[in-house]
């Protein structure tokens, strides 16, 4: 990955939607040549910025999911699981007996939903289910910047939105909503205009509707990327128990490491989970030894490594790149 291409990547994990015109004058670069970029990391499946409607709106968390399985019956569980809505996230890990996913569901999840029947799955030898307490590093726009072409503070700030207080339960999207929803999950760069005709709506209108989806805490925007295919294969998930009086000091100190794509709280036994992701084992190891180890009360860590890849929030990983999730 080259500097520009890095920038790009930066600018678009802090404003999804900001105008090529925008992230040129941010990173001094031509308009056109941001946007040429641009399109042929999306045409190569490296990446892709996709609009989300927040899980609270429907009364659900997010769930941690670790599905134990035997090895033959792996890949059609995997293939089951990668194909509903409900699984946001979805990887095996190495060895090939386990897969961990992150599901959406209600905490009074009913005998019918998925943590429910995915237990009495023959295919299934053990499951183990934390909820997900809190995220790290939203306000402060958190993003793995580990390819080491990040933008620098004065840039970050020009892109960065304006913080909202939203409200403790974003109301619903409406029935006219819809055709946004459905449109912006395909591509969240879809312009103003081409959401105005496929609603019948004009731009105007499109526009306003937007930013108060945004404003409310209904709708936002993220960006799915497929490291391996910018040199960075090794995806790490340490699980880290901390004394919860240290928990939000230890997890806003790893949360600004340039290697770590998420931490997130959890119920369960550790209360951390970090997702770091590196050039290599080489890599890795140095990220442990040199700057994980300079944070303090940390207990105890574990680590679980991905093999292979299969979901992420929008986006479904098929042949080595990133396509829409049906």
């Amino acid at each position: 990955m080259d500097l520009l291409d890095g920038q790009i990547l930066h600018a678009l994990q802090i404003a999804p939607r900001a105008s090529f015109r925008r992230i040129a004058e941010v990173i001094g670069a031509g308009e056109q040549t941001v946007a040429r970029r641009y399109r042929a990391l999306r045409r190569d499946g490296v990446l892709r910025v996709i609009g989300v409607v927040n899980p609270r709106v429907y009364g659900e968390c997010q769930w941690v999911v670790r599905v134990h399985a035997k090895p033959d019956n792996l890949p059609k569980l995997a293939d089951a699981l990668v194909r509903r809505p409900e699984v946001t996230h979805a990887n095996v890990l190495s060895g090939g007996t386990e897969l961990i996913c992150v599901v959406r569901a209600p905490i009074g999840d009913t005998g019918e939903g998925l943590l429910h029947r995915l237990p009495r799955t023959s295919a299934v030898l053990d499951v183990r289910v934390d909820l997900v307490l809190n995220v790290f590093g939203q306000a402060s726009g958190g993003h793995w910047t580990g390819h080491g072409r990040p933008l620098g503070e004065k840039q970050i700030a020009a892109l960065q939105p304006s913080a909202s207080a939203h409200p403790n339960r974003p109301s619903a999207p409406s029935p006219d909503d819809q055709p946004l929803i459905d449109a912006l999950a395909d591509d969240g760069r879809i312009s103003d205009s081409a959401l105005a005709a496929l609603t019948g709506w004009s731009p105007a209108r499109v526009k306003r509707r937007l930013a108060a989806l945004q404003e409310s805490g209904t709708l936002s925007y993220d960006l799915d990327v497929l490291p391996e295919l910018l040199g960075y294969p090794l995806n790490a998930t340490m699980w880290i128990s901390t004394p919860p009086r240290h928990l939000t000091v230890v997890a806003d100190q790893i949360v600004a490491h340039d290697e770590v794509a998420s931490v997130v709280a959890v119920s369960g036994s550790a209360n951390l989970m970090v997702v770091v992701i590196c050039r290599d084992v080489e890599h890795f190891y140095r990220y442990l030894a040199e700057r994980l180890a300079t944070v303090d009360h940390i207990q105890t860590y574990d680590v679980s490594i991905r093999s292979k890849r299969l979901k992420q929030v929008g986006s479904l990983v098929a042949h080595g790149r990133l396509i829409r999730a049906s």
